[in-house]
């Protein structure tokens, strides 16, 4: 496995997205196809789905894999990353590492909120979400 290294990129700070809570953003200014963290994750299995349902913890949960059936809880500042239809970065899964990269898909300046969008394979799409987004 290829060692995974955290990033001295970024802070948690209050979200200036309204009902958001915290955020990830930028120590320093981020460059276009940087990375911007790379992320371990931790598998949940199928059987163990139910017991997160109605938890907190389901907030946090990325569904991947082209029909959404992997759920990963993703460490490092991965989960805390906010939504925004038009963000600044991306994510993917590398599966064979077990880890999810997030890279910077326009210049970010230091001190911005660093958003993506949870809905990646389509951008244009606005349709709602599990939760409201304002």
């Amino acid at each position: 496995m290829k060692k995974t290294i955290t990033s001295d990129k970024i802070y948690i700070s209050k979200s200036k997205i309204p009902n958001a809570g915290r955020g990830v953003f930028a120590k320093r200014d981020i460059k276009k196809n940087e990375t911007i963290e790379e992320c371990p994750v931790i598998d949940i299995l199928k059987h163990e789905m139910p017991s997160l349902e109605g938890s907190s913890l389901i907030a946090y949960v990325y569904f991947l894999g082209k029909k959404k059936d992997q759920a990963k809880l993703v460490l490092g500042f991965g989960s805390i990353y906010n939504h925004a239809y038009t963000s600044n970065a991306k994510y993917k899964l590398r599966q064979k590492d077990s880890i999810v990269e997030f890279i910077c898909t326009k210049n970010i300046k230091k001190d911005s909120e660093i958003t993506v969008s949870y809905n990646p394979k389509n951008l244009k799409n606005k349709l709602p979400l599990w939760f409201e987004v304002i």
